[in-house]
C-alpha cells in the first residue's frame, strides 16, 4: 500500500522554526516528485513547495521562498520541509503529497503556481497541523 506520513507539526512563536517530514512507502521513491500543500481554516488549498527526487529540483512559492527549504533523504524515502521564519499567517495544516509527472524544476523556471498542479498529485498523506502564534 502507498503510504505517506506528514509529521513534525506543532505550536510556534513567531519567527520560530518547525521541520516537517514526509515518510513514504509503498512506491519507488526515486521517480516521484513529493509536494507540500497547506490549507488554512476557511482558504483554499496552497501548493508550497516541491521536489523532484529524480534530479533534487526544486520549486517554492512566493509566500515561502526564502524562508522555507525543501529536501529529500532518498534513503529514507522521506522528504523534509525546514520552515523557518514562521508568520501567524503560515497557520494550516500541512500534507504531503506524490506525483510521478510533474517536474519542480519546470515548474519554477515557468513560475508556474503548484496549487493549479495539486489535482495531478496522486497520493495524498494525512495532514499536520502547524499553529504560529502572534
Amino acid at each position: 500500500d502507498v503510504q505517506l506520513q506528514a509529521s513534525g507539526g506543532g505550536l510556534v512563536q513567531t519567527g520560530g522554526s518547525l521541520r516537517l517530514s514526509c515518510a513514504a512507502s509503498g512506491f519507488t521513491f526515486d521517480d516521484y516528485t513529493i509536494g507540500w500543500f497547506r490549507q488554512a481554516s476557511g482558504k483554499e488549498r496552497e501548493g508550497l513547495s516541491c521536489i523532484t527526487n529524480s534530479d533534487g529540483s526544486t520549486y517554492y512559492a512566493d509566500s515561502v521562498k526564502g524562508r522555507f527549504t525543501i529536501s529529500s533523504d532518498n534513503a529514507k524515502n522521506t522528504v523534509y520541509l525546514q520552515m523557518d521564519s514562521l508568520k501567524p499567517e503560515d497557520t494550516a495544516v500541512y500534507t504531503c503529497a506524490a506525483e510521478l509527472k510533474l517536474h519542480c524544476g519546470i515548474l519554477a523556471i515557468v513560475n508556474a503556481s503548484l496549487s493549479d498542479y495539486a489535482d495531478e498529485y496522486n497520493y495524498w498523506g494525512q495532514g499536520t497541523k502547524v499553529t504560529v502564534s502572534s
